[in-house]
């Protein structure tokens, strides 16, 4: 954890790949990080997965499609939080793609999601657009997985 809060990640535009339970603390890791790489001026921008969908579904109705992606490209950090809750659909997928395909190796990405990396391939509808966002993804990533109780459990 000290390697990445140092932000040498950041330098060499890598991603960090939070795994773990509920209530497990990814999301606390995630914007731990977050925040020391706005501390040392990086751009952060956090965004849940499901949030983010909708928000591109909107910006292709509105127009905006363009200048959305735009935005999510120069965020030094992107953040994306409840990955794999739900399987993403085809436009989702594609969006997505269009996300991290922009920001691959320019700038950094952190995913945190329960299920464990090896099972994120089946949580995505189109089997060649899920090759294609993990490539980009994982073989560039710090991986951090997070055993435990939830933290979010009474004592």
């Amino acid at each position: 954890m000290a390697d990445l809060l140092s932000g040498g990640y950041l330098q060499q535009r890598q991603n960090i790949l939070i795994t773990g339970a509920t209530g497990g603390g990814k999301t606390f890791v995630a914007c731990a990080l977050g925040e020391q790489a706005c501390r040392q001026g990086v751009s952060a921008q956090y965004w849940r997965l499901s949030r983010l969908t909708e928000c591109l579904h909107i910006a292709r109705a509105d127009g905006s499609y363009s200048k959305q992606l735009e935005i999510l490209a120069k965020q030094q950090l992107l953040i994306l939080d409840d990955w794999g809750l739900e399987k993403l659909n085809v436009k989702q997928a594609t969006d997505l793609l269009e996300v991290i395909e922009d920001r691959h190796g320019l700038n950094s990405t952190i995913i945190c999601s329960q299920l464990p990396v090896e099972q994120w391939h089946s949580m995505i509808s189109n089997g060649t657009v899920a090759d294609a966002l993990l490539d980009r993804l994982i073989h560039n990533s710090h991986r951090l997985e997070l055993k435990g109780e939830s933290m979010r459990r009474v004592q």
